[in-house]
């Protein structure tokens, strides 16, 4: 397992990862970016520990020329919002659409909250549900209510958080944390409770989202990757897709700092997870095969 560190620097959290390759990026990299990359660079090259390569994103909202860095494609899937109208009836597909209905046929009501003991309690409820998600481990299941209130509470200057509630009840959550210029906010967390899967809470808390966004001038809604390498298409992928995402692609900065770091970036060793630049067949049945041990392994823990 890489080991795992944050520093600050120039004002912003630096995490570095790794073992033999020192891999540094701003903590949040996909909503936070730095303001000074220049500044950034030379104090990284200076202060311990030893980081070899520095990756960071360019904002959706930035028109500046090249930074003069090498540079690679990354993408986003990413809602361009101007009105909630306008997603709903342009950007949304008819069947993400007839499913962020459900919710509120159901019942299913939706308000802001605060980050206190009541979201903190209803988040452990949702990731404690099953140790089982989409087949494979769900690894934040066995949350603690310290934990949690760690794991959610990052940015908070910055971020909102939305329930889904039946009655009293909350059966899902998002967590949206916008860059600094509140040009663009991340999808960081969105969660529903599997026993009400029928309601769609997860695609009702995605409409809640783009109509924040929409109430608050927003202009890009993102969601993490659309794509991952040379995975171009999975489940989450084609999700985000039905629910009005799309794919844009961002350069992504990488600045080696040492000797290393140059020779990782020119022999292509430089990406966090090297098995997403595989060729898709070698991908789609490698995941057949980790779905199928999964099963397997789920079966004989629900027979014991």
């Amino acid at each position: 397992m890489n080991a795992k560190s944050t520093i600050r620097v120039c004002d912003m959290d630096v995490q570095i990862t790794g073992s033999w390759l020192k891999l540094a990026r701003l903590d949040g990299d996909k909503f936070t970016f730095p303001k000074d990359p220049e500044g950034l660079v030379s104090s990284l090259r200076k202060c311990p520990p030893r980081v070899d390569l520095l990756t960071f994103m360019q904002g959706l909202s930035d028109k500046s020329p090249d930074l003069g860095y090498p540079v690679e494609m990354d993408n986003l899937a990413v809602v361009h919002v101007s009105t909630f109208d306008h997603w709903w009836s342009k950007q949304l597909r008819s069947l993400g659409r007839n499913r962020a209905r459900q919710a509120e046929n159901k019942g299913v009501t939706f308000r802001e909250m605060a980050f206190d003991e009541t979201l903190l309690a209803g988040i452990c409820k949702i990731y404690n549900e099953t140790p089982v998600r989409q087949g494979r481990p769900f690894r934040h299941y066995g949350i603690t209510l310290e934990r949690a209130r760690e794991y959610a509470g990052t940015f908070l200057e910055r971020s909102v958080f939305i329930g889904a509630f039946l009655g009293d009840i909350m059966i899902g959550f998002i967590k949206l944390v916008s860059d600094e210029s509140r040009t663009q906010a991340d999808l960081v967390h969105i969660l529903s409770l599997m026993e009400h899967k029928d309601k769609a809470p997860t695609n009702a808390l995605i409409a809640q989202a783009v109509r924040y966004c929409a109430e608050h001038g927003i202009s890009y809604l993102t969601y993490d990757n659309f794509s991952y390498g040379n995975k171009q298409e999975d489940s989450l992928s084609e999700f985000k897709e039905r629910n009005g995402f799309q794919k844009v692609n961002v350069p992504r900065y990488y600045v080696p700092l040492t000797v290393l770091g140059r020779s990782a970036l020119r022999l292509g060793l430089h990406h966090d997870r090297p098995v997403d630049y595989l060729p898709q067949p070698v991908i789609r049945r490698l995941r057949e095969l980790r779905n199928s041990w999964y099963q397997r392994k789920v079966a004989r823990v629900t027979e014991a």
